[in-house]
């Protein structure tokens, strides 16, 4: 027999709390340009597409890409990552989609990724699968 429960409010409100701490860590390993402050947010096995299609499989490719085209970066630090909404697939596991803006002098540009996070035994939510999506301005 299998148990199931519903979390609580106070402990949703903490786990929405933490998943926006981990997107603002997201967002400061963007500015900083910080390969390694980035990559302690994956759990070893997550795969992530970036905003160009690049699969990577793997804490390993995903910080081989990271490592290389991070810190290369062209944008000036001005970038900007907001929790948009939350999707509780089971307790600890959330889908969580974020805007993301990157602002640089006389140029603006938009991604729309999704996070899946998972909860770790310990308590930390880490990101597992998420696809890095631009935005295209005008008509689709």
């Amino acid at each position: 027999m299998i148990l199931m429960t519903t979390p609580s409010p106070s402990s949703r409100a903490a786990d929405i709390e933490a998943i926006g701490r981990l997107v603002a860590t997201v967002e400061h390993s963007q500015q900083t340009k910080d390969p390694e402050e980035f990559l302690g947010l994956f759990h070893p096995d997550a795969i992530w597409t970036t905003a160009h299609g690049k699969v990577l499989v793997g804490l390993d490719a995903i910080s081989g890409f990271t490592r290389k085209v991070l810190p290369a970066a062209t944008w000036d630090g001005r970038v900007t990552y907001e929790v948009v909404h939350v999707l509780f697939i089971r307790p600890d596991v959330a889908a969580v989609k974020v805007r993301q803006l990157y602002l640089s002098p006389g140029e603006r540009s938009e991604g729309a990724p999704l996070y899946v996070m998972a909860k770790q035994p310990d308590g930390r939510w880490l990101l597992t699968a998420c696809q890095n999506t631009g935005v295209v301005v005008g008509d689709a």
